[in-house]
């Protein structure tokens, strides 16, 4: 019996794997979800129609006073629908060493966050949370975290918008206009 050899049968087979994989991804930042910092289910659907900040944090960087910025957006924009999600991660320098009660009490006591926070998290490599992988998939590998504070920014339907690097500030121009698109108009 001899054996029929089709050219290109296999590109066919991986083209047909890979957009079985793509069907499989989720569609939206609603289909994930975090635990709180507190040990709380923190599912990202329970910010449906609002715009949210996914914002890595560490509490030993030299950019951790971004804090105070993003305090300030939830400040102004929370009233209008946004919400800012803190995900403390350990992945860039050892930069959050803590517990997560260390780090909800510094968040507190040092910049007045009032913003959720989530358990402390991987956000690259292999043990990435699925939201992290989701992202970099959907956005591009230019946009994966590349340092702690790397920002995505999510629509109200729970599209992924946008991205801004580590040294992008909160209250940046680039930023704060981004949310203002995304929120409903001042009447």
């Amino acid at each position: 019996m001899r054996r029929m050899i089709v050219p290109g049968l296999g590109v066919f087979a991986m083209l047909g794997f890979l957009g079985f994989a793509k069907a499989d991804m989720p569609g939206s930042a609603y289909d994930f979800s975090f635990q709180s910092i507190d040990g709380q289910p923190l599912p990202l659907a329970t910010f449906k129609g609002k715009a949210v900040l996914v914002v890595n944090t560490a509490s030993q960087c030299g950019f951790t006073p971004q804090y105070k910025g993003l305090e300030a957006l939830y400040d102004r924009y929370g009233a209008q629908g946004l919400i800012v999600l803190g995900v403390p991660s350990n992945d860039f320098g050892g930069q959050e060493p803590g517990q997560n009660s260390d780090i909800k009490n510094f968040c507190e006591t040092t910049f007045d966050v009032s913003f959720p926070l989530t358990e402390k998290t991987h956000v690259t490599g292999s043990d990435a949370h699925p939201f992290y992988k989701w992202a970099a998939e959907k956005m591009g590998m230019v946009a994966k975290p590349r340092w702690n504070f790397h920002k995505y920014l999510i629509g109200p339907d729970g599209a992924l918008v946008d991205w801004f690097s580590t040294v992008t500030e909160p209250t940046s121009p680039r930023v704060t206009k981004a949310i203002e698109t995304l929120l409903p108009a001042k009447g």
